[in-house]
């Protein structure tokens, strides 16, 4: 048996027989595992050790729920993996188009591909979720947000999702209502192989690209990868915009993408690396009314990279050294406008195995810098150290968290969360999470128009409790929450920037996936109230572009090499502003996708979405979609 894997194979065979439940001795284990099955670190699906080991299929892992490899059915606070085959039904799209039909978020676009867009995670604006992309800061510093409408997702291995405010006190201020981690693509890579690829679909939509993977029996891993993505794009003015903004030409988009993963092994204890994900894209966008093609764009260059060094030092010990860059530019010639976001971030994250549980401790300096036109900032610079304590032990999970920001331009705060539960049987536990969440002003807040250099942060008390069964074939989950915000900014009836309100958000989500013989199926529901809880006039008003009731379900078919997939997705009316004057209506969408092995070599990847044509609004004056629409592509591997 190779001895990389030996303390794993033990601890799956003699602790813990159950596979539904990741006990402690086993989470050691396999974190002790990770430098000889990198691919296993991922996903956590299956492995078979050697020609005489049985074949293990381990559950689901994150990496974004505690900062350590650890089994989604011993995580607290809510959790979600959209893997690498989930992605395949979205080849041609963007990490928001893969995001927004997720369980608790709902969204608004100012049209097609590239163009604005918000997203909302249980109530909490983009600007309060953290967005990261292997583990580096990603977002403009002028509004805030994170920029996921431009990135493909044909650059990406996978995406972790963590929900609610206990990331706070893990990573920081920004992630005061979840997580969002982008893992590049070739994360998961093990094997060598060459592919390209060539799609098509509505609108005039074009994409081509190619990635390369190679593994060494040196322990070398290299993945590269690049495509192009364009489309001519659609009218999406409507001729009663709000605003006067109409003229019927198409609005397009381009983009140039790029992902790089190196990594390394010096010994059975090192390995270093570097990652990057690179997109420079053009967006086309209306300016008033008028007849002829509008030639208004913004180009925009956006991306993350980071070099690191990993050193286990013990079994179920390790520490990290990284070094990450991210950047967020924005250039509009019509208006002569630009920002220039740049971050950089160095991190000593490391987890130390207990006689009875993991310890989870770092420290990380984060300096942050806006160059714009538009108004003078200072560099904001944040040092931060955090500890955690993560434990599976008999029935119980527990994880507590507690982190220390200083601030170079605003006071310095502490953030902690608590939570547990507890296994009645292997498959059914009970649990609850507290967590005190907390986020500072944008630059944009604080300088631009509108803005108020003397903004308080906002801040929250976030209380999560859970119900989840999880057997061979199925995982169910009900969640309840409340989250109580304090010092909300946003803008008065002059536009001005305020902490003008509080605001309290109730809600509840199901969700539930079940996988029988060669059968997917399953649904989502969210029911949430998030209203305005201030003393001023708009005191029980829900808050703009949240809606009361959101669901999907899907249906599948699955084989080595078949994967079809239907899913009809409602949203439910909900309130453009805080007034609640103006409504946008309920809709509901049906989209069909699949995958199909045409040889060991050629693959069919197709999307149709909006089947039934449906129209609908999720920003006024703009159609989000134009109907119907598809998109297929082929791809040609060389292994």
């Amino acid at each position: 048996m190779n001895t990389c894997f030996s303390p794993l194979y033990k601890s799956l065979f003699l602790v813990n027989h159950n596979y539904r439940q990741l006990s402690l001795a086993t989470s050691t284990a396999f974190i002790a595992s990770l430098a000889c099955a990198p691919a296993l670190a991922a996903n956590g699906d299956a492995i078979n050790l050697d020609a005489n080991s049985p074949h293990i299929t381990l559950p689901t892992t994150t990496i974004t729920a505690t900062r350590s490899p650890t089994a989604i059915n011993n995580t607290i606070a809510q959790t979600r993996v959209i893997k690498s085959e989930d992605l395949k039904h979205f080849q041609g799209q963007t990490a928001l188009d893969v995001i927004k039909r997720q369980p608790g978020f709902n969204f608004k676009q100012t049209g097609g591909m590239g163009t604005s867009s918000n997203f909302y995670v249980r109530g909490y604006d983009n600007k309060q979720i953290l967005v990261l992309i292997d583990g580096v800061p990603f977002r403009s510093l002028s509004t805030g947000e994170p920029a996921l409408n431009l990135i493909s997702s044909d650059q990406i291995d996978r995406i972790e999702i963590l929900y609610g405010a206990s990331g706070t006190s893990i990573y920081g201020a920004d992630a005061m209502g979840g997580v969002i981690q982008v893992f590049t693509k070739g994360y998961n890579g093990d094997h060598s192989q060459f592919s390209v690829t060539a799609g098509a679909g509505s609108h005039d939509h074009y994409q081509y690209g190619a990635s390369a993977q190679f593994n060494s029996d040196s322990g070398t891993r290299l993945s590269l990868s690049a495509n192009r993505n364009e489309t001519k794009g659609y009218n999406a003015t409507f001729i009663d915009h709000p605003w006067g903004i109409y003229n019927p030409d198409d609005d397009g988009f381009e983009s140039n993408n790029y992902s790089l993963r190196l990594d390394q092994k010096i010994n059975d204890d090192i390995n270093v690396g570097i990652s990057g994900l690179y997109s420079d894209s053009e967006t086309e966008f209306d300016n008033g009314l008028t007849n002829g093609k509008d030639n208004t764009l913004a180009k925009q260059k956006n991306g993350a990279a980071q070099a690191y060094a990993n050193w286990r030092y013990m079994p179920g010990s390790n520490l990290k050294l990284a070094y990450g860059h991210s950047i967020d530019k924005s250039d509009n010639p019509t208006y002569s406008s630009y920002y220039n976001t740049k971050q950089d971030q160095i991190s000593l994250v490391g987890q130390h195995a207990l006689p009875v549980g993991t310890a989870i401790y770092g420290a990380e300096h984060l300096k942050q810098k806006l160059d714009s036109n538009q108004y003078q900032t200072d560099d904001r610079k944040v040092t931060s150290g955090f500890l955690g304590y993560l434990v599976s032990y008999d029935n119980i999970d527990a994880q507590a968290n507690v982190r220390y920001d200083d601030y170079s331009d605003f006071d310095d705060k502490t953030t902690y969360n608590l939570g547990a539960a507890y296994r009645f049987t292997p498959d059914f536990r009970i649990g609850a999470n507290y967590a005190k969440g907390y986020r500072v002003p944008t630059f944009g807040d604080l300088y631009a128009w509108g803005g108020d250099p003397n903004l308080k942060p906002e801040t929250s008390d976030n209380y999560e409790a859970f119900v989840d069964y999880t057997t061979v074939n199925q995982t169910t989950r009900l969640t309840g929450y409340i989250n109580k915000l304090d010092d909300m900014i946003a803008g008065d009836e002059n536009y001005q920037r305020k902490n003008y309100t509080k605001a309290k958000i109730e809600g509840v989500t199901f969700t539930t996936d079940w996988n029988i013989d060669d059968y997917l199926f399953g649904l989502s529901y969210d029911y949430q109230e998030a209203k305005d809880d201030g003393d001023k006039q708009d005191k029980g008003n829900y808050l703009p572009n949240r809606p009361k009731h959101k669901g999907l379900i899907y249906a599948g078919y699955q084989l080595a090499d078949l994967d079809l997939r239907a899913e009809y997705e409602y949203v439910g009316h909900y309130y453009y502003d805080g007034t609640n004057n103006d409504k946008a209506d309920n809709y509901g969408l049906f989209n069909i996708s699949g995958n199909y092995q045409l040889s060991p070599n050629l693959s069919l990847s197709a999307r149709l979405n909006n089947v039934f044509n449906k129209k609908y609004v999720t920003s006024p004056g703009y159609s989000t979609d134009d109907g119907t629409n598809f998109f297929t592509s082929l791809t040609y591997t060389w292994k």
